[in-house]
């Protein structure tokens, strides 16, 4: 799986921002499966191989997608797409000189400067999930703030997007150490 290029919705109109509601977290599973059986047109069969889980799993995942787009259209929500329990097909960096967010897709072939501007100043992230689980992981388990390099510990079960960070008031980003990435 491929990150979705958009972060999410925002709803518009006279009622938009006239009351504080909360935001409908659309995980990336959800928006897989969507994408899967409403885009690419494949059946919840085809679906549930391409995600690797069962087929009442997709179905469930799927549903689950369909009720949270329709409580953000009924209700004029935002749409949130982040989180869940999802491996993306390559790994994603953050250039620090350009704030360019890119990925790597050739694996074999290690990350060492910014495709935009050249620069070698570069931070890896994992996945929202990906290190979670892992006890004997040294490498993960950071927030960091992109805008002013602020890091604290991983709050496992809580997105570091979903983490504010205290200097700048701006959503954080999961760290992966670079020294990490090649061992």
């Amino acid at each position: 799986m491929n990150p979705p290029i958009i972060k999410g919705f925002k709803p518009y109109g006279p009622e938009t921002g006239k009351h504080k509601i909360e935001l409908v977290n659309l995980l990336y599973e959800e928006y897989e499966a969507l994408r899967l059986s409403d885009y690419d047109m494949l059946n919840h069969h085809q679906a549930s191989i391409k995600m690797a889980v069962s087929r009442p799993t997709f179905t469930r995942i799927y549903a689950s997608a369909l009720q949270k787009i329709a409580k953000a259209f009924v209700e004029g929500r935002q749409i949130s797409i982040e989180g869940g329990k999802v491996y993306f097909d390559s790994d994603w960096y953050y250039c620090n000189d350009c704030g360019c967010h890119f990925n790597n897709p050739e694996k074999e072939k290690s990350t060492k400067d910014c495709p935009l501007c050249g620069s070698n100043k570069i931070t890896a992230f994992a996945s929202e999930n990906s290190m979670e689980n892992n006890p004997d992981n040294l490498c993960g388990d950071l927030c960091i703030c992109l805008n002013c390099g602020l890091e604290q510990k991983h709050q496992s079960g809580i997105p570091c997007s979903q983490e504010i960070c205290p200097k700048c008031n701006i959503s954080m980003k999961r760290k992966r150490n670079l020294n990490c990435i090649n061992s």
